[in-house]
């Protein structure tokens, strides 16, 4: 029984780093991208992160997809955004820390509407 203990705690001990979060590495945190004239085509609204999806059109007509990372709900609430903060068709611009391998994918910042200039903070403006 002592051994099976030993075996528990072993197996618990070297399962954690598994579940360990990942990092931000694969994303330039020290420069912020911003892609006006965007469209949101879908948000995800869940734990562990809030996955948002959207379309820009470059200035040759070109259309990318993109998908973000937010926070979880549980800290994006208090930032005033709600489930249908955003909504497919919304046109934003949409500050974000890309990836450093270039994909279209990265970590938001905030989201600008060009309908009336408000703003959705997921974070914390830099200081």
């Amino acid at each position: 029984m002592k051994n099976f203990l030993w075996g528990v705690l072993a197996l618990f001990l070297f399962s954690v780093p598994v579940l360990a979060h990942h990092g931000n590495a694969g994303y330039d945190m020290q420069k912020m991208t911003v892609l006006p004239k965007s469209t949101i085509t879908q948000v995800e609204w869940g734990n562990p992160h809030c996955q948002i999806y959207f379309d820009t059109t470059d200035d040759k007509g070109a259309v990318r997809h993109w998908i973000v990372e937010a926070p979880p709900p549980s800290e994006l609430a208090p930032r005033d955004w709600h489930r249908k903060s955003l909504n497919a068709g919304d046109e934003v611009t949409v500050y974000l820390h890309a990836a450093k391998n270039g994909a279209p994918v990265g970590i938001i910042q905030k989201v600008i509407f060009t309908k009336d200039g408000s703003i959705l903070r997921a974070y914390p403006d830099p200081k």
